[in-house]
């Protein structure tokens, strides 16, 4: 029974594998590293929607939720506001003021497989994503204007329209490695100064 069980088990994604078998010796090389445990590594993708404009507006809501479930495959956590705001309405653990989705593993290679090459070449006048995104300890926040980019979506899924934020956080605590093990997963910076 064991043994059948075992047989069972998903295969190991396509980006892992290739982040395994290529990715890890090709940074520890260009890096000049001397521990391949130094090699930066993705910990988690973090998927988030701030619906605190639209907090009491159900519909809103439920289209969020629902985006986040078709694109992640997994369900979504509500966040309560930490402050009470009065001049917004808010109280302090009360109300939700965002949703998000925090993706580890094969979920996690899966996901940045589908946007690095069905989602962010959907995006119109595309010329590649911020280089300046990254905090102080190497991870990276991607905004994404419209869901509308997702294919998982149908059309009557993307009427009412909201932007996300997809937050990469990275090992390594180095926005110059964090952005070398990026690009070798296929994300396009967009090229500051000099001709194209």
């Amino acid at each position: 029974m064991v043994k059948t069980a075992s047989t069972l088990t998903p295969a190991t994604p396509r980006l892992k594998a290739l982040y395994q078998s290529t990715i890890v010796k090709e940074l520890q090389a260009e890096l000049n590293l001397k521990n391949v445990h130094q090699v930066p590594k993705f910990e988690k993708i973090v998927v988030s929607v701030g619906i605190g404009k639209n907090k009491d507006d159900k519909r809103y809501y439920e289209t969020v939720k629902n985006t986040l479930v078709k694109i992640t495959g997994q369900a979504p956590v509500d966040r309560m506001a930490k402050k009470s705001i009065a001049t917004f309405k808010i109280r302090a653990g009360l109300n939700r003021i965002g949703i998000n989705v925090t993706l580890r593993g094969a979920r996690m290679y899966e996901f940045l497989d589908r946007l690095v090459n069905v989602s962010l070449p959907r995006v119109r006048d595309f010329h590649g994503v911020n280089p300046k995104a990254f905090d102080k300890q190497g991870n990276y926040n991607m905004g994404i204007v419209e869901q509308s980019i997702f294919p998982e979506l149908t059309f009557e899924e993307t009427q009412i329209l909201h932007g996300l934020q997809v937050t990469f956080v990275i090992s390594g605590g180095n926005s110059t490695y964090s952005r070398a093990l990026l690009e070798k997963f296929g994300i396009p910076f967009e090229k500051t100064g000099g001709k194209r």
